[in-house]
C-alpha cells in the first residue's frame, strides 16, 4: 500500500484506533483535534483521547478553535498532505480544505449511510430500535455526511445491546474498514457510490433526550435506556429527585396501571414499573448522589415505599 502523507482529524476515543492504524501504515504529518476542555469535579483542562494518543506517540498536534479560518487553512495547505482522514472530529470543513489533498478527504462514519447522518448516529440507531448498524467510509463533500460512499461493514444490534457495546464494536470495525479503503485507494480499485434512497438525521443529544416518558410502550423505553448507556443516561424522577436508569428488561406482562407507577419494589421480586403497555423491570439504576448499582442492591439498602410513581 502507498505510504500516504496523512492529516488526521478526530477527537473522541472512537477515533483512536483509526489514528493508530494510520500511524502503522502511513506517514501521519499532523493530528487535528478539538481544544482541551474542562472535565471532572475540578474542571481541569483535559486533552481529547486523540490528542493524548498523538502526544504519547510524538505526532504533531494542532487544536484550532475554528478550522475554517484563513490562517489555519493556509497552514493545512503548507503541510501538503496526500490525504485527509476524518473520524468524529466535531467541526465542519470548508470546500477549500476539502480540495487540499489530491487523494481527497475520507470520513469514517458510524452508521450505514445514507441512514443516520449527523452527530449521534450510534445513539439514535439504538433508541430507534434498529437491528443493525455499521461503518461507512466515504469521500467527504460540503454537505453533512452526504459524500459518495466507499466501503461498508455491518454490525448486528441485539435486543438488549447497549450503546456502549455498539460503540466498542464499531470502534474496532472502523479502523479495519478504513485501512481496507486505503488499500483499494492505493491500488486504484476503490468504487464510489452516490448516496441515494431513504436518509435520516441523527441530531446531537440534549439533556432532555434522556427523560423517560413512561406512557410510551415498554419497548421504546427499553430502547431509550440502552441507547443512552453509557452516556448521557436515561433518567426519571421520583419525589422531585432524578434517578438515572442504566439497564432495563422487558417482562411481557401487560398492565393497566397508570404509566410510571411502581408496581413492585422488592429485592427478590424486582423493581417493576408500568410503561404504556406492559411492565418494565429496572435492573440497574443510579440514585441522586449515589453510584450506579443493581436495583436489587439499591432496594436492599434503601427501598421505595409504595405507592410511588416515576415521572
Amino acid at each position: 500500500m502507498k505510504k500516504f502523507r496523512v492529516i488526521f482529524m478526530g477527537t473522541p476515543e472512537f477515533a483512536v484506533p483509526c489514528l493508530a492504524a494510520l500511524h502503522e501504515q502511513c506517514e501521519v504529518i499532523g493530528v487535528i483535534t478539538q481544544p482541551d476542555k474542562p472535565r471532572g469535579r475540578g474542571q481541569k483542562l483535559m486533552p481529547s483521547p486523540v490528542k493524548a494518543w498523538a502526544v504519547e506517540h510524538e505526532l504533531p498536534v494542532y487544536q484550532p478553535e475554528k478550522i475554517k479560518t484563513e490562517e489555519f487553512t493556509a497552514k493545512l495547505e503548507e503541510l501538503k498532505p496526500d490525504l485527509m482522514v476524518v473520524v468524529a472530529f466535531g467541526q465542519i470543513l470548508s470546500q477549500r480544505i476539502l480540495d487540499i489533498p489530491p487523494y481527497g478527504c475520507i470520513n469514517v462514519h458510524a452508521s450505514l449511510l445514507p441512514r443516520y447522518r449527523g452527530a449521534a448516529p450510534m445513539q439514535w440507531c439504538v433508541i430507534n430500535g434498529e437491528v443493525k448498524t455499521g461503518v461507512t467510509t466515504m469521500f467527504m463533500d460540503a454537505g453533512l455526511d452526504t459524500g459518495d460512499m466507499l466501503l461498508k461493514q455491518e454490525l448486528p444490534i441485539g435486543p438488549d445491546m447497549t450503546l456502549e457495546a455498539v460503540h466498542d464494536g464499531l470502534m474496532a470495525m472502523g479502523a479495519d474498514v478504513l485501512m481496507t479503503t486505503l488499500e483499494q485507494l492505493s491500488e486504484g480499485t476503490l468504487t464510489r457510490t452516490p448516496q441515494t434512497g431513504e436518509s435520516n438525521y441523527a441530531p446531537m443529544l440534549t439533556k432532555e433526550t434522556g427523560h423517560i416518558d413512561w406512557s410510551k410502550p415498554a419497548q421504546q423505553v427499553h430502547n431509550l435506556v440502552r441507547g443512552l448507556n453509557s452516556w448521557p443516561g436515561a433518567f426519571t424522577e421520583l419525589d422531585g429527585k432524578k434517578y438515572k436508569i442504566w439497564l432495563t428488561k422487558k417482562t411481557g406482562c401487560k398492565t393497566e396501571a397508570v404509566p410510571g407507577t411502581v408496581v413492585k419494589a422488592d429485592k427478590k421480586e424486582g423493581l417493576l414499573v408500568a410503561a404504556g403497555d406492559e411492565l418494565l423491570e429496572i435492573l440497574e439504576l443510579q440514585a441522586p448522589g449515589k453510584k450506579k448499582m443493581r436495583a436489587a442492591d439499591y432496594l436492599n439498602g434503601h427501598g421505595i415505599s409504595l405507592p410511588a410513581a416515576f415521572a
